[in-house]
């Protein structure tokens, strides 16, 4: 009986690894399909800071347990580097926003044709 569960736990944890991974890798996917789809500053921060932070995080997470449950050992490289992720990222797209809003750059409105050309063109302008 003992022998059963534990089979079962090890099944539910493999599941699991098998689940952070392909969210991972979903999320990572997604967003860089984001990157390129996505119109102005702000779409593609969104883009590149939410899925991505998920995407790593998840990956991470995975390997993390995988290590853990096969291994018998705990990475703590493996956690520092989900903490350092976690808590660099949101920051840094932060501070990359503001560096675009007090540089001017406007979020572009899906319905106006016109100010999506203005825009595009301005952010032409400060890439040269």
């Amino acid at each position: 009986m003992l022998r059963l569960i534990e089979n079962l736990i090890e099944i539910m944890l493999n599941i699991l690894i098998a689940f952070l991974l392909l969210s991972g890798t979903f999320f990572l996917v997604s967003s860089s399909i984001g990157v390129i789809r996505f119109s102005d500053v702000y779409a593609r921060l969104h883009a590149t800071t939410k899925a991505a932070t998920l995407g790593i995080s998840g990956l991470l997470i995975g390997v993390c347990l995988f290590m853990h449950v096969e291994h018998k050992t705990l990475s703590g490289q493996l956690l520092l580097a989900i903490v350092f992720v976690l808590l660099t990222a949101p920051v840094a797209a932060h501070m990359i926003s503001k560096a675009a809003h007090q540089a001017g750059i406007k979020p572009v409105a899906k319905d106006k044709k016109v100010k999506f050309n203005k825009t595009i063109q301005k952010q032409k302008q400060y890439q040269k």
